[in-house]
């Protein structure tokens, strides 16, 4: 893992029950490819370091496009046969203590197709100087959100579905004004997969802005 360079962490483990269309959200298609696929090549072209936290079921498609090295792949059950804990805040736990060696991490949720490298790049830039930083478009907050390594033993016990808000609420977190509206745009809903394929280079807003923090 390079030691000078945030990782992002792509969250694709959830059940996307919000999107009411055949299959899962991520394995839509969107142009020539996948939801998940486009994701992906914005957080490669970054050039930063990358593990994508999934499940069993989504394994496969992820696998597609990274190695097997940079994924994280959580059990279906736990040690005593349970259903395993889900949730963001669990996702990002795993993928977070997984990577316990790195200066801090940008989480971004894998249905937000749209954004730029240049956006997590820049986000990336802004932790050197802050613990939290977090992409900004026309003053509405969006992913990714960055957080540094200090933040590391409360980033690793989140649980369920909990997020990370309350770590914005206690510690400076820098806003990162960036020309890109595919920070804001997340694919939940049928609706939404609609919007982003009438006009992939127009998007428009979608999300609610920092899942991934709250």
């Amino acid at each position: 893992m390079n030691q000078r360079r945030p990782v992002v962490v792509v969250l694709a483990a959830g059940r996307g029950q919000r999107f009411r269309g055949e299959g899962h959200k991520l394995e839509q298609v969107l142009g020539n490819d996948t939801v998940l696929a486009h994701t992906l090549r914005q957080a490669m072209a970054s050039d930063l370091p990358l593990l994508v936290v999934t499940s069993s079921a989504l394994a496969p498609l992820v696998r597609r496009h990274v190695a097997s090295r940079d994924m994280l792949v959580l059990p279906d059950q736990d040690r005593l046969g349970r259903p395993a804990p889900l949730g963001m805040g669990h996702s990002i736990a795993a993928g977070v203590a997984a990577t316990g060696d790195a200066p801090g991490w940008l989480i971004l949720p894998a249905d937000m197709p749209m954004l730029r490298a240049s956006t997590l790049l820049a986000v990336a830039q802004a932790l050197e100087k802050d613990p939290i930083a977090f992409a900004q478009y026309r003053g509405r907050r969006g992913h990714p959100v960055g957080f540094s390594a200090e933040l590391f033993s409360e980033l690793a016990a989140l649980q369920g579905d909990e997020g990370a808000r309350r770590l914005l609420a206690r510690y400076p977190a820098q806003a990162v004004d960036v020309d890109d509206p595919g920070v804001l745009v997340d694919i939940d809903t049928v609706e939404d997969l609609r919007q982003v394929q009438g006009d992939p280079s127009q998007p428009q807003p979608t999300g609610t802005g920092l899942r991934a923090a709250g």
